[in-house]
């Protein structure tokens, strides 16, 4: 079969700045902002899982902020979103709420789940979010059936349903590929191939390293593409949601891109013991806040010194977010009965 991942597996490649001619700058640099946002949030957490404030399990996106801020840009809060374990990047990328998240972490009742979920279980209906879940691939199918249901609504809006390589192994996940092509639902399913699934890398779980040949088999419209390279991101979101909200059916979206921590947790180099089959340094390379940033300067946009100054405002703002959350309330145990078993 076809190398459909071509070089995109290979980290020496597409380091470089991106092109950002004839995009929307004001976009970019809201997304540039957005992006820094986003990895900051997760090293505050992992930061927090060290010193042992936070309890619960945390899989973090660091490296991969790009995709759903990228996707996120063409949605309306009518759609329905919905991600797996490692989802804190799909729930900013929507310009979900920093505290709320925090306060979830910490399992504070102003969290976006009450507390009650922690970082796997997050979810909030006014931005679009429809849930994530910790089990591999089993959002999956409820995003199909957000889909089915937007379809028999019939006023445009549509699912997308975030998924990691690992998730196309489950078989609820080829079940929603077929039911979404026979049935032509309005999702777009989007993989983030980071190459692994927890510590066991593609090559040794596939005979292929892309995962776009399962939509090539369900006769589902695909595109491969950076996902470290925000423009590329903006003209497959573009596409794909276009083409769901024609209801003409589903899409489908590789994104190549790399988590820079292990499986769970703040480490880099092992988890669970293994050390990462990949040179990380290299793939750092494809930081996708730098390659934007470099472009923006490139383009006289942007300059060191003012990228250097909305970082400062970003940091001080997520600071006091945090320590709100730490000064927040936990739920009552009357929830668990109001809530959790309504």
């Amino acid at each position: 079969m076809a190398n459909l991942l071509g070089d995109l597996v290979n980290p020496d490649k597409y380091q470089e700045p991106i092109n950002i001619s004839g995009f929307d700058t004001n976009h970019l640099m809201d997304d540039l902002k957005q992006m820094y946002v986003i990895r900051r949030v997760e090293e505050i957490i992992g930061d927090n899982i060290v010193t042992g404030v936070i309890k619960c399990p945390c899989h973090l996106g660091i490296g991969q902020e790009a995709t759903a801020v990228g996707l996120s840009r063409y949605l309306r809060s009518s759609d329905r979103v919905f991600g797996g374990h490692r989802s804190h990047t799909h729930y900013l990328g929507l310009r979900g709420s920093v505290y709320k998240l925090f306060a979830e972490t910490l399992g504070k009742l102003d969290g976006c789940s009450k507390g009650m979920g922690g970082s796997m279980h997050l979810y909030d209906p006014s931005i679009g979010f429809g849930g994530s879940v910790p089990i591999v691939g089993a959002s999956v199918p409820i995003a199909t059936g957000a889909a089915l249901a937007a379809k028999k609504d019939n006023v445009g809006d549509i699912a997308v349903s975030y998924l990691g390589d690992s998730a196309c192994e489950e078989g609820a996940v080829q079940e929603s590929f077929n039911l979404a092509s026979i049935m032509k639902l309005p999702i777009i399913f989007v993989v983030e191939n980071n190459l692994f699934a927890s510590h066991m890398h593609i090559d040794l779980r596939q005979p292929h390293n892309s995962t776009a040949r399962f939509a090539e088999a369900h006769g589902i419209p695909f595109k491969v593409i950076d996902g470290n390279n925000l423009t590329d991101i903006y003209e497959a979101s573009q596409e794909a949601v276009k083409y769901c909200r024609e209801n003409k059916g589903p899409y489908f979206i590789e994104a190549m891109t790399y988590r820079w921590r292990g499986h769970v947790g703040p480490r880099e180099d092992t988890d669970v013991g293994v050390k990462r089959k990949d040179d990380l340094n290299t793939w750092k390379k494809r930081d996708p806040i730098r390659r934007l940033k470099d472009s923006l300067i490139n383009k006289n946009v942007l300059s060191e010194n003012d990228f250097n100054e909305i970082t400062k405002l970003i940091d001080k703002n997520l600071v006091e977010q945090w320590q709100k959350a730490l000064d927040a309330p936990y739920p009552p145990k009357s929830l668990l009965t109001e809530i959790v078993y309504k």
